[in-house]
């Protein structure tokens, strides 16, 4: 069973930048079809970003679309959230998701049921 590492977190100013990783245990990462989710207080877990396993294709939801970035290493086992200009927003656990279902090469998850493998989630606060 794959295991996932999320770091990077941390507190930043409205306007600044994170970058998340994902380490991944399984060394069939290649193979796995990777997301984040976020889930603010009081708020139900949503959909951030995904990436396919072939990292040809990826998606983002319109509340970060021109601000963030997902990317994948396959080499080191690793997804990447780039996020930059955030906003207060923004603030949230942020939660890396895999899957490895053997859908196609296009693919995206996004929903959470999509997903079998999460992290233990990582603390975004972004000030204002």
């Amino acid at each position: 069973q794959v295991q996932l590492v999320e770091s990077g977190g941390g507190l930043v100013q409205a306007g600044g930048s994170l970058r998340l990783s994902c380490a991944a245990s399984e060394r069939t990462f290649s193979s796995y079809a990777m997301g984040w989710f976020r889930q603010a207080p009081g708020k139900e877990r949503e959909f951030v970003a995904g990436i396919s396993w072939t990292g040809r294709r990826t998606y983002y939801t319109d509340s970060v679309k021109g601000r963030f970035t997902i990317s994948r290493d396959d080499a080191k086992n690793t997804v990447y959230l780039q996020m930059n200009s955030l906003k207060p927003e923004d603030t949230a656990v942020y939660y890396c998701a895999g899957t490895n279902n053997g859908r196609g090469r296009l693919w995206v998850g996004v929903t959470s049921m999509d997903y079998d493998y999460w992290g233990q989630g990582t603390q975004v606060t972004v000030s204002s």
